[in-house]
């Protein structure tokens, strides 16, 4: 018996089974069994989780596009108040420079109106005081002309001794 047992096990020996003629109508059938139930497993359980993975990964990606456009829209909207925002500060600060200015010049036209006040007082002052002191001269003008033509004629003439006749000739001679 084991020399039967070992024959036949050398009969297998000889070749590899699956290329065995005889035996592909079997081989066959269980490949298309075998075929025929990974496809209903993947068709029926693989492929449904994959799909609800896809469709959780595409609504999972809109969602964030959806947010980032939302994102996007208020960026713009915050940079456009920032930028209307930013337009008024300017115009407020130019109406605050113009209101300073017309401060500033009517503060300038005061001080201005009061300074050339202040000139013309002082001009005035200036303008007596020197036709105060023109005056004054001229009186010192005819007390030392009077004076000094009386000794002139005095020394010239010391007989013509005539004071008040020499005071109407300086007099005369001054107004002229």
């Amino acid at each position: 018996m084991a020399s039967e047992t070992h024959g036949a096990v050398t009969e297998h020996a000889q070749g590899m089974p699956q290329l065995d003629f005889s035996t592909f109508p079997n081989q066959i059938f269980w490949l298309v069994v075998s075929l025929v139930v990974v496809y209903l497993i993947l068709q029926r359980v693989a492929l449904p989780r994959i799909a609800s993975v896809l469709a959780d990964r595409s609504a999972s990606i809109q969602r964030d596009l959806d947010k980032a456009e939302d994102y996007k829209r208020n960026a713009e909207a915050a940079e456009e108040a920032y930028n209307k925002a930013l337009a008024d500060a300017r115009s407020e600060a130019q109406d605050i420079v113009n209101a300073a200015r017309v401060d500033i010049q009517k503060d300038l036209d005061i001080a201005i109106a009061k300074a050339d006040a202040e000139i013309a007082a002082k001009s005035a002052e200036s303008e007596k005081a020197i036709a105060d002191i023109r005056d004054s001269a001229m009186k010192s003008v005819k007390v030392v002309a009077n004076a000094v033509a009386v000794d002139i004629v005095e020394a010239i003439m010391p007989s013509a001794g005539d004071a008040k006749a020499i005071k109407d000739a300086v007099a005369v001679r001054v107004k002229e």
